[in-house]
Parts: C-alpha cells; structure tokens; sequence
C-alpha cells in the first residue's frame, strides 16, 4: 500500500498545530446560522434605536398638537366663563374686553415667571 502525506498535527520540529478540528459535515448549515447571526445583530444595533427615535418623533409631535389643541380651547373657554360671569355693574355691559383682558393678564403673568426662572446658555 502506498503511503502519501498523512494529516498530522504536527507542524515543523515537533510544534502542534493549535487550529480546532472544524467539522465540515454540515457547513452550509453553520454558514447559514452565521450568516443569519451576524444580519440579526446587524439588525439589532441599527434598526432598534432608529424604531425609538421614530416614536419619540411621532409621539412627542402628537402630544405638542393635543397640548396646543387644548391651551386654546382652555384659553378660549375661560374667555367665554368671564365674559358671562364678569358683573356688568363694574365693567358695563360689554364687557368681553374685560374677559380678554383677565386672560391676558394671566398668560403674561405666567410667561413672566416662567421667563425669571429661564437659566443662562452654557458659554
């Protein structure tokens, strides 16, 4: 029988060879699970924080509309309250000027103190 190079682990003057036996019987399924591993963690670490900021976007765009929405309508409605229980002894009895002028008044008020309470830009 002719003998031809044998596999060995040895290298040169005695030196095993340090590479894992790798088992080639099922390849095209460790190439897959590889491939399948890598896309996912690929996928994990681009498409999840691209999802979050989508959602901060389009919850905090909803929530700035509902939040307008309702600072008008409560503007307007306490427009409408004084203008009917403002007394018309005091302020006659056209008195929706009156009405506008209380919430004004209370919208500048609370611009002012929010404006004190404003804090100076990092230089």
């Amino acid at each position: 029988m002719a003998t031809g190079p044998q596999p060995s682990t040895e290298l040169r003057a005695g030196v095993r060879s340090t590479t894992p036996k790798v088992d080639t019987s099922d390849w095209p399924a460790q190439a897959a699970d590889t491939i399948e591993r890598v896309v996912g963690t690929v996928r994990d670490k681009t498409t999840g924080p691209a999802i979050t900021v989508a959602r901060s976007i389009v919850y905090g765009t909803f929530a700035l509309l509902v939040g307008t929405a309702v600072a008008v309508l409560l503007a307007v409605g306490a427009v409408r309250i004084l203008d009917v229980y403002l007394p018309d002894s005091v302020v006659g009895e056209q008195h929706t000027w009156a009405a506008h002028l209380l919430v004004g008044a209370a919208f500048s008020g609370l611009g002012m103190f929010l404006w004190s309470r404003r804090s100076a830009p990092d230089a």
